[in-house]
């Protein structure tokens, strides 16, 4: 814990006064003994007699509290992401057909995603983008998780894998304020993306400054791959402009390393997990690299990336839960003595 203003902490010295000032008041104010004509009346006396305490000790608590609000207090506290976005993207290329993960590399990203969907706390948004040749947004950002997982049992595999592609693909949905063209950037101004009404009216990018890789902490992307580039933006190009914007990329290499070469179609080179270059990514951009060798290594990889993202640890001032604390408790105080003893002191 820390103070923001803990020169108030010497006020903190009043309070081992306060319970000798109330024994003194308890003592100044005592009463002559009083003759009692039945035992019962006695035990019923004592019996309440600790109520008398109760209320003082709630203001005595209730004067720590403010005193130590005075100091303005911060602590490290774990909070979940607020309003924060987590972009999948799984490579859906022909090679995640191959059985070397059982019981093929599809079916084993398929089922850690859905686990991973099931470990993201819900306050959480998720979207799914899927690439091969090209890159497309399966499922936007959303907090439905049953709209989620459908789209992930709708995989299907294609040709090509271009690992840039999806990163822009889910920069642009981040940052939709940007101005980034996937299509201008794989083949020139020519094939933007026409505006409604054929005019291009569309408002200009707005202008960022590149900020830390990994400071961006409403959004994370998480890729998996289990080949190489052979198509679209250039994979690093791609990094550069996600750790510009400050969002973390976690990679996650899929296969062994010799998998790819059960399909036996002459393409092994193209085929086999290009960790240098995935590593790269995930150090450009202030993420984690992870090679997942077997189903339950991939579903261990999700598990930890998903607890990992549950909590972020955030500076918060402690001052105004302590003021509320400390109202809570005089009001009780002030409560217990009218209910008990007909009187507020």
């Amino acid at each position: 814990m820390h103070f923001l203003w803990p020169h108030n902490l010497w006020w903190m010295l009043v309070l081992p006064v306060l319970p000798a000032l109330y024994l003194w008041l308890l003592r100044r104010g005592g009463k002559p003994a009083l003759v009692y004509s039945s035992l019962r009346v006695v035990r019923e006396a004592v019996g309440r007699s600790w109520r008398r305490h109760v209320p003082p000790a709630l203001v005595f608590l209730a004067l720590a509290l403010l005193l130590l609000a005075l100091a303005r207090p911060t602590a490290s506290v774990p909070l979940p992401w607020a309003k924060s976005t987590i972009w999948l993207a799984i490579d859906i290329s022909r090679s995640m057909r191959v059985a070397d993960v059982q019981p093929t590399r599809m079916v084993a990203a398929q089922d850690a995603a859905k686990a991973f969907l099931g470990e993201v706390p819900k306050p959480i948004e998720v979207g799914l983008v899927t690439f091969a040749g090209t890159a497309q947004v399966a499922q936007r950002a959303t907090l439905d998780r049953p709209s989620l997982v459908s789209a992930v049992d709708a995989i299907q595999m294609q040709y090509g894998t271009a690992i840039g592609n999806a990163i822009v693909v889910c920069l642009a949905e981040l940052f939709p304020d940007h101005g980034i063209d996937l299509g201008e950037m794989t083949f020139g101004a020519s094939r933007r993306a026409p505006a409604r009404g054929g005019l291009d009216d569309k408002a200009p990018p707005k202008e960022f400054k590149p900020v830390p890789p990994g400071s961006y902490g409403s959004a994370a992307i998480i890729l998996l791959s289990d080949g190489r580039r052979t198509t679209g933006v250039d994979t690093l190009e791609a990094a550069k402009m996600a750790a510009d914007r400050g969002v973390r990329i976690h990679v996650v290499g899929l296969g062994t390393p010799d998998g790819h070469t059960a399909l036996g179609d002459g393409m092994a080179m193209y085929l086999q997990l290009d960790e240098p270059t995935l590593k790269h990514v995930a150090q450009m951009t202030g993420g984690e690299y992870h090679h997942a060798g077997t189903a339950e290594k991939l579903r261990s990889v999700y598990q930890t990336l998903g607890s990992r993202m549950q909590v972020s640890q955030r500076d918060t001032e402690l001052t105004a839960l302590l003021a509320l604390a400390a109202g809570l408790l005089l009001v009780s105080g002030a409560g217990l003595s009218v209910l008990w003893f007909s009187r507020v002191a």
